[in-house]
């Protein structure tokens, strides 16, 4: 598939996102972050979006490549490579000490660095199914935005067609993290290094490869699933724009908590 089809495509994609993009970056949560206590409250209902986003990786992993046995070649090969390269990253990157370990693994090293709840979240995901995602969602005692959050994503994860799940994983997750947030917490973390360490280090981390490599490889995968179908492009459109709307509502929710 010729990149000179398909980039203006891309573009016309980014365009429509940014109002919410713009929306994003000057959401009155990051400023209202001031203290430690506001830092936990966020770690303790942003992780959910970490965890949930790592089963929209999976889920087009699921889509794209073997992963049943005997194994056969699944689709095109350029799109296995490009979802397996984002896999590893996600799922077996290294921690500020080198060690290996998953995008989530290190944000709750993170929180339990910085003494937050870190069980509540263990325990939700060791519960949800497709089976039965939404009324689990429903009944959790979590907070209404992050229900809503995390009912879209998963709404998405099982049942949409793979070009719209690989829309919403790159273009409606946070793959730019606003400037401000990122220099309250290496602020806040020249005061108290031994509580924010690797929430710094996680924050680099994330802003180095997802907003660099892996968004760029997603924005291969989205034009190689939509090709030249304007149908699934609308589609992938839409559905990125609803992620971004979802996204909102959920920094919405977290600041009310502060």
């Amino acid at each position: 598939m010729s990149a000179t089809i398909t980039a203006p495509k891309i573009e016309q994609l980014q365009a429509a996102l940014n109002p919410l993009r713009q929306q994003l970056a000057d959401h009155p949560l990051y400023s209202s972050i001031k203290e430690m206590e506001h830092l936990k409250v966020f770690t303790q209902n942003h992780v959910y979006a970490v965890w949930d986003f790592m089963s929209l990786l999976k889920a087009l992993q699921i889509r794209l490549t073997s992963v049943s046995l005997p194994w056969q070649p699944v689709g095109d090969a350029e799109t296995r490579f490009l979802i397996n390269e984002i896999v590893t990253g996600e799922e077996s990157d290294v921690d500020e000490q080198g060690k290996r370990c998953s995008h989530f693994e290190l944000y709750l090293e993170a929180m339990a660095q910085l003494g937050a709840d870190t069980r509540p979240v263990l325990d939700f995901s060791a519960g949800l199914t497709a089976e039965n995602y939404r009324e689990y969602i429903a009944e959790s005692p979590l907070h209404e935005a992050v229900k809503a959050f995390l009912t879209y994503t998963f709404d998405i994860a099982f049942h949409a067609p793979v070009h719209i799940i690989a829309s919403v994983f790159t273009f409606g997750r946070e793959d730019i993290i606003p400037d401000m947030f990122i220099g309250l917490v290496r602020s806040l973390a020249t005061s108290y290094p031994e509580k924010l360490a690797i929430l710094k280090y996680y924050l680099e981390r994330h802003i180095e490869v997802d907003g660099g490599e892996h968004s760029d490889l997603g924005m291969q995968m989205v034009s190689r699933l939509c090709g030249n179908d304007a149908a699934k492009w609308q589609e992938a459109t839409d559905a990125a724009i609803r992620s971004l709307e979802m996204r909102v509502r959920l920094w919405d929710g977290i600041k009310a908590q502060l």
